[in-house]
C-alpha cells in the first residue's frame, strides 16, 4: 500500500476523555473547535495560517475571549479534522488509501489552498494521489473508491470518484501480459491439482479475469459504476464482465441462503442491478448462473421487467442447463415443490424461438433440451402433488423434439407411477402415451416388462416390440408367430377397455408368454453351439410344442381386443400390437399350423 508522511514534528495531540483532544505544549490554547462530539484544544496562529475558512468564521466570532468555533459539517468528522491540524502544527501524518479522501475533503472544506500558503494540503494530498494513487496501485484505488462513498457529494464534486473509476477500468483493461501488480484471484486447479495460469518454466501468466474478485469488495453502485466504465472503454470482452457479474452475484446475493425481512429491499435492489448488467450477446454467461439468478428473482419477487429479460437469455441457451439448474422451488404457499409452471414458460419460450427463426436451435439443440425435460420430469414427479396434466402439458411441448432414446421420458413415468400409485387406469394409459415403446433400450425394456405399475398393456407392448426387435435371432417357431407391419408406434388411442387387459387371467398368461419366449431363445443358442442329430430332432419337436403355447397365449390376447371390435390405431404409419388385425392373427395360425419338425437323415 502506498503512503505518504508529511511533517517532521512529533506527535503532541493528546486526549482527555473521549469527547476532549488537546495539544501539550507549554503555550496556553486560546481556541476550541468543535467537532461533533469532540473538542479540539487549538491554538490560532498554526491553523489560521493554512486555513482560509478558519479565517472567516474567527472574523466572525462574537467571544473576544475564549475562541470557540463549530464545525459539525466538516466531512471525514473528527478524524479528518485532526489530520488537518496536525499539518498545521507540522507534525508528522501518514496518508494512505484508507484517510486521504477525508483529509482531502477536510482541507477543500477548510480552504487549504496554495494561495494562502504554498504547499499546502489541498496541493499535497494532489499530488499524492495523481502520482501514486491513480497512476500506479491497483488495490489502492479501490480501497480510495470504496471511501469516497461515505464522502458523498464531496468526493463527487472533487472529482475523486471519476478518476478512481477511471483508474480502476484502465488497468482491468490492460493486456493480461502487462499486469505487473497484485490481484486477487482464486486459483482454479485442475484434476492433477496444478494451477493451469502457471506456464512451463515457473512463469505464471494472468488470466483474462484476474481482476473480478477485487472488485467484489465494492457496494453494488460503485461496483455498477466501474463495470460501466470498463464497458465504455471497448476493451475487454463481455465474457469476461460476465465472469465478473458471477463472480460478485456469487459473493454478494445470498441465492441459496435465509434473508431477512430488512434485507430485502437491498438484495432486490442489487439482483436488478445485476440483470440490468448482464451482457446483450449471447452465451457470455452460463445458463446455469441465469437460472441461479432467477431462482433469486422468485426467493425475492423482485419485478416482471428483470425476470422476463432473464427467461428471454435462459431460453435462449436452454439447452447448455443441467436437471439440477431447473430444480427451482416454488414459493412459499404453493402446492408444488418444484416450480413446474417456471419451467413451463421457460420451454414454452424456447419452443416459440424455436418456432419463429428456423436457425434459431439445431436438431442436437432440440435433443438435448428433450432430454433435459425428461430428466426434469423424473425429478419433479417425486413431488406427490404434482398434477398429472402439468407433467403431461411440458412432456408434449417437447414431443416432436428428436430424441435418440426414449429410456429418459420412461424413467418419468414410472418415478410419477410410483409416487401416484391411486391413478386411475385411464390416467395411466394417457401418461403412458408419452412413451414410444419402440425407442425403449433393452435395458429399459427389461425393466418395463417387469415392471407392475404399468398397465397391461403396455407391458404387452415392451414386449412385443423387444421380441420383434430380435426377431432374427429366435428360432423359425418364433419368428412366425410376429406379425407382418409389426412395428408400429406405440402410442395407441385405441378405445378399447383396459379391463380387457388388465384381467389376472391375462396377467398369468403374459408371465407364461414371456417365459415361453426366453425358453425358446435359449433352446435355440443351444442348437447353434452344437449337438448330435437325435438332439436337434427333439429339441425341433419341443419347439413346435412351445410355440404352439406361445401362439395359444398371442391369440387369447388378440381375441379380447377383437371382441372389442377394435381392429385400428391412431398411429397412421404402421400399427402396433395393441392393434394387430384379425387378418394377420389368421396368418399367424396358418404359419404355425404348417410348422412340420425338421427330420435329419
Amino acid at each position: 500500500m502506498k503512503f505518504m508522511k508529511l511533517g517532521s514534528k512529533p506527535d503532541q495531540f493528546q486526549t482527555d476523555g473521549d469527547s476532549i483532544r488537546y495539544v501539550a505544549t507549554e503555550l496556553a490554547t486560546d481556541m476550541v473547535v468543535s467537532v461533533g462530539d469532540v473538542k479540539f484544544y487549538v491554538h490560532k496562529f498554526p491553523l489560521l495560517s493554512k486555513s482560509s475558512h478558519l479565517q472567516k468564521l474567527v472574523a466572525t466570532s462574537s467571544d473576544d475571549i475564549s475562541e470557540e468555533i463549530d464545525i459539525h459539517d466538516i466531512p471525514g468528522g473528527p478524524a479528518a479534522f485532526e489530520i488537518c491540524a496536525k499539518f498545521c502544527y507540522g507534525m508528522v501524518v501518514t496518508l494512505n488509501a484508507y484517510n486521504v479522501v477525508a483529509a482531502r475533503c477536510a482541507a477543500e472544506y477548510l480552504e487549504m489552498y496554495e494561495t494562502l500558503e504554498k504547499g499546502n494540503l489541498v496541493y499535497k494530498i494532489d499530488v499524492f494521489l495523481t502520482s501514486s494513487i491513480f497512476r500506479s496501485t491497483w488495490k489502492d484505488s479501490i480501497i480510495v473508491l470504496q471511501t469516497t462513498k461515505s464522502l458523498l457529494p464531496w468526493s463527487e464534486e472533487l472529482k475523486i470518484v471519476s478518476h478512481c473509476l477511471d483508474s480502476i477500468a484502465t488497468r482491468a483493461s490492460v493486456e493480461p501480459l502487462r499486469v505487473d501488480w497484485s490481484y486477487s484471484y482464486n486459483n482454479r486447479k485442475t484434476e492433477n491439482g496444478s494451477d493451469p495460469h502457471w506456464k512451463t518454466g515457473g512463469v505464471k501468466k494472468v488470466p483474462r479475469d484476474w481482476w473480478v474478485e477485487d472488485l467484489c469488495e465494492l457496494q453494488i453502485d460503485l461496483y455498477k459504476r466501474v463495470i460501466t466504465t470498463i464497458r465504455s472503454k471497448e476493451r475487454v470482452s463481455e465474457g469476461v464482465i460476465g465472469e465478473s457479474l458471477k463472480a460478485y452475484a456469487l459473493k454478494r446475493l445470498p441465492i441459496f441462503g435465509n434473508i431477512q425481512g430488512g434485507d430485502i429491499v437491498k438484495y432486490k435492489y442489487l439482483l436488478d442491478t445485476i440483470i440490468w448488467l448482464l451482457p446483450k450477446e449471447k452465451n457470455c454467461v452460463t445458463c446455469s448462473f441465469l437460472l441461479k439468478l432467477l431462482q433469486a428473482s422468485v426467493v425475492l419477487e423482485s419485478g416482471e421487467t428483470g425476470r422476463r429479460e432473464l427467461m428471454r437469455k435462459i431460453a435462449e441457451q436452454l439447452d447448455e442447463a443441467t436437471t439440477g439448474d431447473l430444480l427451482i422451488r416454488c414459493p412459499t404457499g404453493e402446492s408444488t415443490v418444484c416450480d413446474v409452471d417456471l419451467v413451463r414458460d421457460l420451454i414454452e419460450r424456447f419452443v416459440m424461438m424455436e418456432h419463429s427463426d428456423d436457425d434459431f436451435a439445431s436438431e442436437a439443440s432440440k435433443a438435448k433440451v428433450a432430454r433435459l425435460v425428461d430428466g426434469y420430469l423424473a425429478e419433479a414427479a417425486r413431488d406427490s402433488s404434482l398434477p398429472l396434466s402439468k407433467f403431461v402439458d411440458l412432456a408434449e411441448m417437447v414431443s416432436g423434439f428428436p430424441r435418440s432414446s426414449h429410456d429418459g421420458i420412461y424413467r418419468a413415468i414410472d418415478m410419477y407411477l410410483k409416487e401416484h400409485a391411486s391413478l386411475s387406469k385411464s390416467d395411466k394409459k394417457r401418461i403412458c402415451r408419452l412413451m414410444d415403446c419402440r425407442k425403449l433400450s433393452p435395458e429399459a425394456c427389461s425393466h418395463a416388462v417387469q415392471n407392475e405399475r404399468l398397465p397391461l398393456r403396455v407391458v404387452v407392448q415392451v414386449l412385443f416390440f423387444e421380441q420383434s426387435r430380435g426377431a432374427h435371432d429366435l428360432p423359425g417357431p418364433v419368428r412366425a408367430l410376429l406379425p407382418r407391419g409389426s412395428y408400429g408406434s406405440s402410442r395407441s388411442t385405441t378405445t378399447n377397455s383396459d379391463d380387457d387387459w388388465e384381467g389376472n387371467q391375462t396377467s398369468e398368461e403374459l408371465k407364461d408368454l414371456k417365459g415361453e419366449l426366453a425358453s425358446l431363445r435359449l433352446r435355440n443358442n443351444n442348437n447353434v453351439g452344437g449337438g448330435g442329430n437325435n438332439n436337434n430332432i427333439n429339441n425341433n419337436g419341443d419347439d413346435i410344442i412351445k410355440s404352439k403355447k406361445v401362439k395359444k397365449v398371442f391369440s387369447r390376447l388378440w381375441s379380447n381386443k377383437e371382441r372389442q371390435g377394435e381392429n385400428s390405431s391412431s398411429d397412421t404409419t404402421s400399427e402396433s400390437f395393441a392393434s394387430t388385425s384379425a387378418e394377420e392373427k389368421n396368418e399367424v395360425a396358418v404359419k404355425v399350423k404348417v410348422l412340420k419338425p425338421v427330420q435329419r437323415k
